[in-house]
């Protein structure tokens, strides 16, 4: 039996899977045209934008050219700032002036461009981070415009735009050693803070991670705390120097608190702890009545509770202030910062339950260990200021302080 051709129809065509066939890249005559659109405009950026939108260029394959345009004013040589062959255009963001109001504009324009192309944000961070990394190939007042234009990029809510974008490619040692960085960022700053309060500026260097970093913008050898102050307090940037030293003491604070509460939990001898507390409190020039409020606070942290075995829980804090009350001591040197641990003793004591009814027996017992003296419980219990509690820790009181007054009129 032979065998039968299969039937075909005359005249197909047997399909071939197509190669990807791609344009040539071709950024100069995209540039160009981005440029031509400027002139054509005068400049006029609502003009430009209403341009770029009815035309059909190809912003998603040269979108960093794009930007390159809008900073410059032309195409860069790859990897550099400097102009490439090709058409120029004498409106872009360094070719204006080193303000405000003439940059702004700039910033409104790219928010306009974004919401319609928003996969534009990627080229725009290329760019940013480009410009940023090459601070020294730019002139003095060009580095200003860059300075205002970032910082207003962010105040103005430029849609999408990472703060680490910025931040981070600054931090390369020439640029920081050279103090290029620091005068960028200074400039920044001033900039931001026209429009924005310090918790936004901090919520910012946050979302950058720079908050625990700003002393990495200066030259090594100004990179200290007092060489901060000094920098930002002459740029006219109090609210971020008070920032700052409000954070680095509070870091002392933890760093004592920590240090402290390790001395009391291996029963390091008293003088010891006295001496450390005191250089602690020197070397971050520390209020006494925060020394007060500190020592009390990690005194009573300290103490092994037992849940709601009142009698025991009394017993631990009664022992627990004998036994460090030459602390207290050294550190109570005046009236004033007796009343203020009195103060603290009362709202720790309102505040927590398994203090409240240890009051009296508290201020009894620091008494009796000569932090207190007699004229000041008398002060608290006759004119005390802080309500929390007041009433209830008076008439707790009333028997102690009968007997002090009864020992006075005696001697």
């Amino acid at each position: 039996m032979s065998s039968k051709e299969k039937p075909t129809l005359g005249g197909t065509r047997i399909k071939t899977r197509k190669r990807n066939i791609t344009a040539p890249l071709d950024p100069a005559t995209f540039a160009d045209a981005v440029v031509q659109i400027y002139l054509d405009s005068a400049g006029d950026l609502e003009l430009v934008v209403k341009s770029i939108e009815s035309s059909d260029l190809d912003f998603s394959r040269y979108g960093d050219t794009f930007f390159e345009v809008i900073f410059t004013g032309c195409r860069t040589q790859p990897g550099t700032i400097k102009a490439d062959e090709g058409d120029k255009h004498p409106y872009s963001v360094l070719a204006t002036e080193a303000k405000r109001e003439a940059i702004l504009p700039f910033v409104l324009y790219i928010q306009k461009i974004l919401r319609r192309r928003p996969f534009l944000i990627k080229n725009l961070e290329n760019v940013m981070r480009r410009f940023l990394q090459s601070l020294e190939l730019f002139e003095e007042n060009e580095r200003k415009k860059l300075a205002i234009f970032t910082a207003l990029t962010f105040s103005q809510k430029l849609s999408g735009l990472p703060p680490e974008t910025v931040f981070q490619p600054l931090l390369k040692g020439n640029l920081v050693a050279k103090g290029l960085v620091l005068t960028f960022i200074t400039d920044f700053f001033k900039e931001y803070l026209k429009d924005s309060n310090i918790d936004e500026l901090i919520a910012l260097l946050k979302k950058g991670k720079m908050e625990d970093n700003m002393l990495d913008f200066f030259p090594t050898a100004k990179r200290s705390a007092d060489g901060f102050s000094e920098h930002f307090s002459k740029e006219g940037l109090v609210s971020l120097v008070e920032y700052n030293q409000k954070k680095m003491f509070d870091i002392r604070l933890k760093e004592m608190k920590s240090a402290l509460n390790s001395q009391i939990k291996e029963e390091t001898e008293i003088s010891e702890v006295i001496e450390n507390v005191k250089q602690q409190v020197r070397d971050a020039n520390m209020p006494e009545t925060d020394v007060v409020r500190i020592l009390w606070d990690v005194l009573m942290d300290s103490v092994q509770w037992s849940g709601k075995n009142q009698q025991q829980n009394s017993n631990s804090a009664l022992r627990q202030v004998k036994n460090w009350a030459e602390l207290l001591n050294a550190f109570c040197t005046s009236g004033k910062l007796e009343l203020e641990l009195i103060y603290k003793v009362q709202v720790q004591c309102y505040e927590d339950a398994k203090l409240i009814k240890l009051f009296p027996e508290i201020i009894r017992s620091l008494y009796e260990q000569d932090v207190l003296a007699e004229d000041t419980i008398l002060l608290w219990f006759r004119k005390g200021a802080n309500p929390k509690g007041r009433q209830t820790f008076v008439k707790s009181l009333e028997s102690f302080v009968k007997w002090l007054e009864e020992a006075e009129e005696e001697e």
